[in-house]
């Protein structure tokens, strides 16, 4: 099993302020595109750096790989330190990396060795993107990563006040919570028909019911019209092949004009070849021919 390799004595031990850390993060975080700057203020002692606040780095040249401190950073930076730190001293500097990492850049390594060369004097680097930060520091004349990172809270300590609030017992039954505290009452609102067809679609029930609706309409509509128009019936009537007049069905005769046929079962018939002739028609009578023969005779005798 291999041993643990034993931390370097030679780093400083960084302690830093929460409330520092959490500025950074909130610093960085206001642009993930491009980085950001600032500087660190506190004390450095015999191999120990603590960081107790930070001054963000304004009117930085920011880019989207790199940040320089111009001149005008400076000057809002010394001027922030003589009013708020008068008392302390930059012991380092921080910047972001947005989707990069944690390292130093050669960029990075430049402003570090000509701006923060002071052996107390870190640098911190943090991504907004994957919330990775670390610490860079000198090493017996070397920038390296420091190992011995604190984060203290300055705040610890503090009596916690009590609320005036009250708040029910977990198993506390409703008839116990407190007026202000009683959920509001659900309300339950109907659906129109239209409204429950565009949210869910046409049910089956609405479907069936618009279907015997429309049959039922039919249905009445059908019924009125039997009754309330006329109809027409056809019957069918024989006619005389040859002269293509219509024939009466009852007495079997040719009607010249077919609304005879109800009033004058003769009128209008003719001597068709081989129709029979009525009584009026034919031979005559036997009164009718002694009647000629009388006639005849008395034509016969001398005046």
């Amino acid at each position: 099993m291999k041993a643990k390799p034993k931390l370097s004595l030679q780093q400083p031990t960084l302690l830093v302020d929460s409330e520092v850390v959490r500025q950074i993060r909130q610093h960085a975080r206001s642009s993930t595109t491009a980085e950001i700057c600032g500087v660190l203020i506190g004390q450095d002692y015999d191999r120990k750096i603590e960081v107790t606040a930070s001054i963000v780095g304004q009117n930085a040249e920011e880019a989207g790989a790199h940040v320089t401190f111009t001149q005008d950073t400076w000057e809002h930076i010394y001027a922030v330190k003589d009013k708020k730190f008068p008392n302390e001293r930059i012991v380092g500097w921080y910047h972001s990396h947005p989707g990069f990492g944690v390292f130093l850049s050669d960029h990075d390594t430049f402003i570090h060795k000509n701006f923060f060369s002071s052996p107390g004097q870190v640098a911190w680097v943090f991504d907004p993107q994957s919330d990775e930060e670390g610490c860079f520091g000198w090493v017996d004349g070397r920038i390296e990563r420091l190992e011995r990172i604190g984060v203290v809270d300055r705040r610890g300590g503090e009596r916690a006040e009590e609320s005036s609030s009250t708040e029910p017992p977990p198993n506390a039954s409703a008839a116990f919570i407190p007026a202000e505290r009683e959920p509001a009452p659900v309300r339950v609102r109907h659906l129109e028909v239209d409204e429950r067809s565009d949210r869910n679609g046409l049910s089956l029930e609405d479907l069936v019911t618009r279907v015997f609706m429309l049959l039922s309409v039919l249905a009445v509509g059908f019924a009125l019209s039997w009754y309330l128009f006329p109809r027409v019936m056809v019957v069918p009537v024989p006619v005389d092949p040859r002269t293509g007049l219509p024939i009466d069905p009852s007495t079997g005769r040719i009607l010249s004009d077919p609304r005879d046929s109800g009033s004058n079962p003769q009128a209008g018939t003719s001597n068709q070849p081989g129709q029979p002739l009525s009584s009026s028609q034919g031979s005559p009578s036997k009164g009718s021919s002694a009647e000629a023969d009388q006639q005849k005779g008395n034509d016969a005798k001398p005046k």
